[in-house]
């Protein structure tokens, strides 16, 4: 008898040994290098060989040469804090194929001694077995753009925190103007600050620097600027405000750069040919930022963010399912016996998940598909769900758009779930509640 549920599964590549292949065991100022090779005495075993080298550039350069005459296929790294980069980069550079793994999957094995030297000597026998998935590594131009984006999300966090202090010292001088206006570092609160500072006290005179709609609220903000400010709040608040303006001019420095950055990039730039503007046809293929931009929720700012975590080139993520898996917005399903459910998440790139979850937030307050898609799950399942899921269905959008550079966003329309979802189960709700009121009802196709 046939066992019953059997299913059989084809692979889909050729699973091969390697014959030669190299790992190291990277470490801060060392790393354990393991060869494997055939040995030439005895035909059909294998050589292993084991040495460390200084985690120096000359050392590496040097063991870069070495792979290459020995006729190295593959070299896998493990990615240990940043200490793989050196070894990566320059073994990169010399032309070998180089994979970064993670830890946890090739060392989570109970029972096995901990030492360097069998640290490599086991990660050199998974890679020759091809029992290892590499992880992503974008080319040295996404890199260097990642490095700018990076360092702008870092420096716009302390920025506002720089931003919360400021707001803790008024709060210690009995100054609420947060409590007023919206935006304490706008034209008006900038202005109310440097008066402040220089030694005004009257909150009248205060009150007057107001700009725009916040002068409706003169009288509130007389209130809120009656307080105890003294000398040692002033040189305090000019040096946060000294602080803040220094992050802002280097942030849009930063912007500057990443925006030559990606102007740089052929494969950022729009296909040669641009669609057909007469008679109302559609608009001329656009860049890559540009692309994006379109996407409900997502600015110029998010779009060189996700450019700088995920790449241009698709290739790397043969669909759109295995770019969300990578990117950890995709639940993890967790089979035992007859019962299955779905896992967390994981933590994944914080910088993606980041600028996606304020893109789905964004979205969720507009009018349109996104948006609509966002309340209809947060009534049902929460806010933190409804956000990751449309985190998800804004990164699907993003591998259409990035796959194809000749695809452009076009928004489904709030309407879409009324009209095309469950049509056939709304009318039935619907007859079901007139029936209840006491109508008969018929239906007739609208001509």
């Amino acid at each position: 008898m046939a066992a019953s549920g059997r299913q059989v599964y084809v692979d889909s590549t050729e699973e091969e040994i390697v014959a030669r292949v190299a790992a190291i065991d990277v470490a801060k100022d060392t790393g354990m290098v393991c060869t494997r090779m055939p040995d030439q005495a005895q035909p059909g075993k294998r050589c292993t060989t084991v040495w460390s080298v200084p985690a120096r550039t000359r050392s590496i350069s040097a063991l870069a040469d070495q792979l290459v005459a020995e006729g190295v296929r593959r070299v896998v790294l493990e990615a240990t804090s940043d200490y793989w980069r050196p070894c990566y980069y320059l073994l990169e550079a010399a032309g070998l194929t180089v994979w970064l793994v993670k830890t946890r999957d090739v060392k989570n094995v109970p029972g096995r001694p901990k030492t360097d030297k069998l640290d490599a000597v086991w990660l050199a026998k998974f890679n020759e077995r091809g029992m290892l998935r590499p992880s992503f590594v974008p080319p040295v131009e996404i890199r260097e753009l990642r490095d700018y984006t990076r360092l702008r999300f870092d420096l716009t966090g302390e920025r506002t925190r720089h931003i919360q202090r400021l707001e803790k010292l008024l709060e210690d001088a009995l100054i609420k103007l947060s409590s007023v206006a919206i935006d304490i570092m706008g034209v008006s609160g900038r202005a109310m600050l440097a008066a402040l500072i220089a030694g005004e006290r009257d909150p009248k005179v205060l009150a007057e620097l107001a700009k725009g709609r916040l002068r409706v609220k003169h009288a509130a903000l007389i209130e809120a600027l009656t307080g105890r400010f003294d000398a040692h709040h002033g040189e305090l608040a000019a040096i946060l405000l000294g602080q803040i303006d220094s992050l802002t001019s280097q942030i849009e420095l930063i912007d500057t750069r990443a925006e030559q950055l990606i102007a740089a990039m052929p494969a950022a730039q729009a296909p040669a040919s641009g669609g057909d503007t007469s008679a109302g046809g559609e608009a001329a293929y656009l860049d890559a930022v540009d692309r994006l931009d379109e996407i409900t929720g997502i600015g110029r700012h998010a779009a060189q963010t996700i450019i700088a975590e995920i790449g241009l080139s698709m290739a790397v993520f043969p669909t759109s399912g295995h770019l969300v898996s990578w990117a950890k917005l995709t639940p993890r399903a967790i089979q035992s016996g007859a019962t299955s459910r779905a896992g967390k998440t994981g933590k994944g790139n914080r910088y993606l998940k980041s600028v996606l979850g304020e893109a789905a937030t964004a979205a969720g307050r507009t009018n349109t598909f996104l948006g609509v898609r966002y309340r209809r799950l947060a009534r049902r399942a929460g806010k933190q769900k409804a956000i990751v899921a449309v985190a998800r269905s804004v990164l699907v959008i993003v591998w259409q758009l990035l796959a194809d550079p000749t695809n452009r966003y076009h928004d489904l329309g709030p309407e879409h779930y009324d009209s095309r979802i469950r049509t056939d189960r709304r009318r039935q709700n619907h007859i079901r509640q007139l029936e209840a009121l006491g109508y008969t009802v018929t239906l007739t196709p609208a001509a």
